[in-house]
């Protein structure tokens, strides 16, 4: 399966996500978006804790935020009733629509693009002030455009968050892990669903799920310095759907800021 594939791929799993109702594909209730309106609003980017409000700008209102991969009617919504001129970029239609339809519900003003987070081509240099990228990149083939995309497209001085899975879950035999509460070791790091698993155990796992890459600490830390950040805050956090929880971090996330020379 070469990458495009691959894109299309979750494209089509993505938006048979929000048909069966995944969690992350749930829009805001109105009584959040007139919570976020009177300033009082949270976010989340690992698990289910809110981003700490000290990640942020002291305010939102007129700063210019890309939600990365972060379709789905939550995020997207809540910065943009908090002051925010929001884009939602993603490569699912269905989760796009998610943000539209709250959006239309709510009065705000939000703008949906459709796309590959390897490729940010659609804006221009300097555009945002904010990147929020919630675990997504775990469905990407590979990372430093990404990071690269981002230093572009924000200001200097601007903010990057992102959440990610710790790479460490994805030595284990998935079967074992969720069915049986057995860690087995099995796979070699960096992983991915493509390379690792034949396509007959995989639909018998997953279904036609979207595909999953593990990401080395290098592509996912490494890689963000390298394009031009400075990493100011770190977190980490329970994989809130996995027994894994009890014994290792399931999630990571940094904050970071582009500097005012990127490479």
């Amino acid at each position: 399966m070469d990458l495009n594939d691959v894109v299309a791929h979750n494209r089509r799993a993505w938006d048979r996500e929000v048909e069966g109702g995944n969690e992350w594909t749930l829009p805001v209730d109105a009584a959040a978006i007139a919570r976020a309106r009177a300033g009082d609003w949270s976010v989340v980017l690992i698990g289910h804790d809110p981003v700490p409000r000290s990640w942020f700008p002291p305010s939102l209102a007129g700063r210019d935020v890309l939600c990365l991969a972060s379709g789905g009617g939550q995020q997207g919504p809540i910065l943009a009733a908090a002051g925010a001129r929001v884009t939602v970029f993603d490569n699912s239609p269905r989760q796009l629509a998610r943000d539209a339809e709250v959006a239309a519900r709510e009065g705000l003003s939000l703008r949906t693009v459709l796309g590959d987070m390897r490729d940010l081509s659609a804006f221009e240099a300097g555009s945002f002030d904010l990147v929020f990228n919630p675990v997504s990149n775990v469905f990407c083939p590979e990372l430093p455009p990404v990071w690269r995309g981002c230093a572009r497209v924000l200001r200097p001085g601007g903010i990057l968050m992102a959440g990610f899975m710790n790479p460490d879950l994805f030595i284990f035999d998935a079967d074992a892990l969720e069915n049986r509460g057995e860690f087995v070791v099995r796979h070699a790091l960096p992983y991915s669903d493509v390379t690792h698993l034949p396509p007959d155990e995989r639909k018998r796992l997953f279904g036609e799920g979207p595909l999953e890459y593990s990401h080395t600490l290098g592509e996912q830390i490494g890689a963000q310095l390298a394009a031009g950040f400075a990493i100011t805050h770190f977190a980490e956090a329970p994989h809130h759907a996995s027994i894994s929880a009890r014994y290792l971090p399931g999630y990571y996330a940094t904050r970071a800021i582009r500097l005012e020379q990127s490479p």
